[in-house]
């Protein structure tokens, strides 16, 4: 049986997971010089990432709810938030080239 205290702590991971992708996103964005270099980084960093903090969400704390198999809880735990966070900074917020005055990387 779902509790209401465990799909508001998944909800909360899942909005967690969001932000980590989004900033995440960001980050790459400002400090790789390629187009294609912060997508790599995006696909294949974050998920890692995102799975990490999975394994310790819902295995030592607890938090989540039976989706029913391992598919529906990687697509929900990481690939909704990755989706989510790369479609925010990608689109809602503007690219670094418009920012003048950014500290130059050594």
């Amino acid at each position: 049986m779902v509790s209401v205290v465990n799909l508001v702590l998944m909800g909360a991971v899942i909005a967690l997971h969001t932000l980590i992708a989004a900033v995440m996103t960001r980050f790459f964005r400002l400090r790789l010089k390629t187009q294609w270099g912060y997508i790599l980084y995006a696909v294949f960093l974050i998920p890692l990432v995102l799975f990490v903090s999975t394994l310790v969400f819902s295995g030592v704390f607890g938090i989540g709810v039976d989706l029913g198999s391992p598919t529906a809880a990687l697509g929900v735990m990481i690939g909704m938030p990755l989706a989510l966070g790369f479609t925010i900074d990608t689109l809602y917020v503007p690219p670094p080239e418009e920012y003048e005055n950014l500290p130059n990387s050594r």
